[in-house]
């Protein structure tokens, strides 16, 4: 079964292997409204854990997307770029946003699990 993980900013990892799916949460893109633009990460792209990787923008605002891991872009979701409507279709599966090859698997620990991550959006209300 594969393990998804969150960041306080919103953003989650499933890990693959050793590579690591990142995209915004089913509650980010809610909170942001109608996502309209995606700014993508280039391929081979080099991120430190914390670095701004990509920009949502929705009607409402632009948000950056930071790396919740530290890793090489290896891929970037070309359908969330033709379509950036996508991550509010299906912020959690069709709208992922890059993948990442994990650099250090033991970033992971950092991150929230999901009943965690809920909990943490309880605080928020």
């Amino acid at each position: 079964m594969t393990e998804t993980r969150y960041t306080k900013d919103h953003e989650y990892v499933r890990v693959e292997g050793d590579v690591a799916v990142i995209g915004i949460s089913d509650h980010a893109q809610q909170a942001l409204g109608d996502v309209v633009f995606v700014e993508l990460p280039a391929v081979g792209a080099a991120l430190a854990k914390g670095d701004s990787a990509a920009v949502v923008e929705s009607v409402k605002a632009a948000s950056d997307v930071f790396a919740p891991v530290s890793g090489e872009v290896v891929e970037v979701n070309a359908d969330v770029d033709a379509q950036p409507g996508l991550i509010n279709e299906d912020a959690m599966g069709r709208g992922w946003i890059f993948k990442i090859k994990l650099a250090n698997a033991g970033e992971l620990a950092s991150l929230l699990s999901e009943a965690d991550y809920e909990a943490f959006l309880k605080t928020l209300a």
